[in-house]
């Protein structure tokens, strides 16, 4: 392992994290709120981030195990100087307070042990939701859109990073592929802010519930979350949380020439729409019995949140019948598309698992026939196959681990399954204790920074974590 070039890269991300201070800053400002505690924390991490980029010289190129590392402590660093404005404005008295829900928004889990959020100060609210559209697309495909010289290790960063089942260079260099998401991240954004804006929100407001729309993250400035607001204003965020949870590489190629062809001739894409119209219809009739009016709108709109892992609600879902909320424990497994910002197992690793499903149902009756799971969208290679086959392995064995876990911490077997995967699944709230109308203070210190690990192993996709857990990594070579 290479540690200085760790460091020296770990120091151009911190001053990412306190350049982007400045925002919170300035709302903070505009709303006569303190100013002292995004100030000193953006000094400190910018000043911190130049000494250790300055002082600690590369000591070689970036190869697998330096890229696993620079990613997997990058969001750890993030979390730990992101939750400095937190704890300076006395927001949060305990350090794992401030850690668990800086590492919620970076993750954009949207998980959150704020009791009261409309008590909170605009600037911090404005810092917490920044946070989730800035991991959204990724902070280290930020850095290697903005900041990174390097050369070698560039894919295997973005690797490590990018979620789904494969990581899509759209340009033969990694630099300009990061550059077109986080464009069309950033386009996309500006244009739900400006429709929030025309809807009736305030510019704060607008800001606000754009970043946890398109990062997919959840947290609002309201305890009432998107129910606080006009059924316009909902409309939109199902439609840009819909747009959030589809591939961005699909953004890429409607602009470039297949217009809407990228989309319909794309197996994820079709899947995924499938998932959402077809769950919406199902749960249509039971929240019909529930709710007079709006019962189209509030349908849709959870099955947009809950799969896409963005954790809005405009009800609570909580006291929906058993068989309303089975439906969205199950959606919770499910997640966006690979290359959204979207967490969970993914649409494509569903869609390749039930591919392998049927070609072993078909091969037990054709025993001699050779079948493929060759698709449009380059899907379905065998290494691909034979690595989804071990995430989801992994992915389900950490999940039944870390219920055991939770379990003695008090919660019912409900909570206690719908905690991990709405953590690990980058979800937010659940079911029990967690409800919509709940939140995460009731955990102890302990089980806070184990559910944050939890959300950074989900949103990272396990392998980057795990890596880190090898002895082999640090070896020196």
């Amino acid at each position: 392992m290479r540690i200085k070039t760790v460091i020296s890269i770990l120091g151009q991300l911190i001053i990412i994290i306190g350049v982007s201070m400045v925002f919170p800053l300035f709302w903070a400002i505009y709303y006569s709120e303190p100013a002292l505690p995004f100030f000193i924390p953006m000094l400190f991490t910018i000043l911190t981030g130049l000494g250790l980029f300055y002082f600690v010289k590369p000591s070689g190129e970036v190869r697998e195990r330096e890229a696993f590392a620079i990613v997997g402590l990058g969001w750890l660093v993030a979390a730990l100087f992101g939750m400095l404005p937190f704890m300076l404005s006395g927001t949060f008295n305990s350090v794992a307070d401030a850690f668990f829900e800086t590492m919620s928004g970076f993750t954009t889990t949207g998980a959150t042990v704020l009791e009261d959020i409309e008590v909170v100060d605009k600037g911090i609210i404005f810092w917490r939701g920044m946070t989730h559209w800035l991991g959204g697309m990724g902070i280290m495909v930020l850095f290697l859109a903005l900041l990174s010289q390097i050369t070698p290790g560039r894919m295997q960063m973005f690797k490590a990073e990018v979620p789904g089942p494969k990581a899509e260079k759209l340009r033969p260099r990694v630099r300009e592929t990061a550059k077109i998401l986080w464009t069309t991240y950033v386009v996309l954004s500006l244009t739900q802010t400006l429709l929030l804006y025309l809807a009736g929100l305030s510019l704060y407001e607008a800001f606000v519930h754009t970043f946890g729309t398109m990062a997919t993250g959840g947290f609002s400035s309201q305890n009432a979350s998107i129910g606080a607001f006009s059924s316009v204003v909902q409309w939109i965020v199902i439609m840009f949380m819909f747009l959030a949870g589809i591939n961005f590489s699909l953004y890429y190629q409607f602009l470039n020439g297949k217009r809407f062809k990228a989309f319909w001739r794309n197996e994820e894409f079709l899947f995924y729409m499938g998932i959402l119209l077809v769950f919406s219809i199902v749960l249509l009739p039971v929240i019909a019995s529930v709710y007079d009016e709006g019962v189209l709108r509030t349908t849709v709109f959870q099955v947009v949140s809950i799969t896409t892992t963005t954790g809005f609600s405009t009800t609570d879902f909580d006291q929906w019948p058993d068989y309303a909320r089975g439906i969205l424990v199950f959606l919770m497994l499910i997640g966006g598309c690979a290359g959204s910002t979207g967490g969970s197992i993914k649409v494509g690793r569903w869609l390749l698992l039930i591919k392998c499903g049927i070609r072993e149902l078909l091969q037990l009756i054709r025993p001699r026939a050779v079948m493929s799971l060759k698709s449009a969208d380059g899907l379905g290679t065998q290494e691909m196959t034979s690595n989804v086959m071990k995430f989801f392995f992994i992915y389900i064995f950490i999940t039944a681990i870390s219920i055991l876990i939770v379990l003695p911490s008090g919660v019912d077997l409900i909570t206690a399954f719908t905690v991990v995967a709405a953590t690990i699944g980058n979800i937010g709230p659940g079911l029990g204790l967690i409800g919509p109308a709940q939140n995460y203070a009731f955990f102890g210190d302990g089980y806070k920074v184990f559910l944050s690990f939890l959300m950074l192993t989900g949103r990272l996709e396990i392998f980057t974590i795990l890596v880190l857990f090898l002895p082999t990594t640090w070896k020196r070579s």
